[in-house]
């Protein structure tokens, strides 16, 4: 079961394509957080998203709010789907554990063994101000995404 709005954030640190690792709380009283689980790099919903979070980089990416989207793919495949679609954010990787971060989100497939399409925005004290969960090939509507942080 996903986590409900009010409930603490739990955390995590996962390392991005980079294989640098990036820790959740350390955002806390600085900025909100947009953690955006989704199934695979180079599938096309998928990229679909991101690409929409690129072309709007400036809305989910700023003094205010980090964008960290968050799949059960290896960090070298994070790196080259980084690469080939020019994603100038960071890509977390949950390999392992597998889906150990979407479990504790509640997220996890685990008969398919990928995280479902959950957003949470996190707020700088480390409590969710939004949360939604999308089922399997189910693209998500951004719009939510920008009600929820501009009532931040």
């Amino acid at each position: 079961m996903a986590l409900e709005v009010g409930s603490e954030a739990p955390d995590f640190t996962l390392q991005d394509q980079n294989k640098q690792p990036v820790t959740l709380s350390s955002f806390r009283g600085d900025k909100a957080v947009l953690v955006v689980f989704y199934p695979f790099a180079f599938s096309g919903v998928c990229t679909g998203e991101l690409n929409e979070l690129r072309e709007d980089l400036g809305t989910f990416q700023n003094d205010r709010v980090q964008v960290l989207p968050v799949s059960v793919d290896h960090p070298f495949t994070l790196k080259a789907w980084a690469e080939a679609r020019d994603y100038r954010f960071p890509l977390l990787s949950d390999f392992w554990p597998h889906g150990a971060v979407a479990q504790r989100y509640g997220v996890f497939n685990d008969r398919a063994g990928f995280a479902l399409r959950g957003t949470f925005l996190v707020r700088t004290d480390g409590t969710l101000a939004f949360t939604e969960v999308n089922g399997p090939g189910e693209a998500r509507d951004q719009d939510g995404w920008r009600k929820a942080l501009s009532a931040l």
